[in-house]
């Protein structure tokens, strides 16, 4: 299942695989890129001024990559001096429809449609190989431009709330006590 590499539309010049544990360091460093610090900042997927700390680390990766059921995604450019990872997605099967989390694009990338292709070849995942029904994913729900995105590609608010993990270091440290997690949802 790792070997797996799918090519994208020629305009995009990207191309697909699925991650190994050689992918974990730059794994890591591209999601750190995407939604923590000042370089997240170039994009708009920043979480920078709602948290602090980590945003995933090789544990993360790691037990992703492991997970039956589960794949991240990577969506690479042929570039000079080799294949560049541009983004990367977890997807998995969660209670009979896929997940699809851990969404990042390089933010010097965003803004120019690559968002959009992985999520269409998450979605072909899960529909496709994995013949179920639905993808959902969790969004912090004050993310407003974030939930819009998605719910111009099919995503609906499902109106189920899941509270923050206050106090676990894992999931980044707040610098606001009104963090919640809603469920988005999207037939396929």
């Amino acid at each position: 299942m790792n070997a797996t590499t799918v090519s994208a539309p020629a305009d995009a010049g990207l191309t697909f695989r699925h991650a190994t544990h050689a992918d974990v360091d730059t794994l890591v460093a591209l999601v750190e890129s995407a939604y923590r610090g000042d370089v997240s900042k170039q994009g708009w997927t920043t979480e920078a001024d709602m948290l602090g700390g980590r945003r995933t680390g090789p544990d993360d990766i790691v037990a992703c990559i492991d997970r039956a059921r589960s794949v991240i995604l990577i969506a690479e450019r042929v570039g000079e001096s080799g294949n560049e990872l541009i983004a990367c997605a977890h997807v998995a099967v969660e209670d009979g429809a896929g997940y699809f989390g851990m969404f990042s694009v390089q933010p010097t990338q965003q803004g120019g449609g690559i968002g959009k292709i992985v999520i269409a070849e998450a979605e072909r995942v899960v529909r496709e190989d994995w013949g179920l029904p639905a993808m959902r994913m969790t969004v912090i729900d004050i993310r407003e431009e974030l939930i819009a995105f998605y719910e111009r590609r099919g995503y609906r608010r499902t109106g189920i709330k899941k509270p923050f993990p206050y106090g676990d270091a894992r999931f980044g440290e707040p610098k606001r006590d009104d963090l919640r997690f809603e469920v988005l949802e999207k037939a396929l």
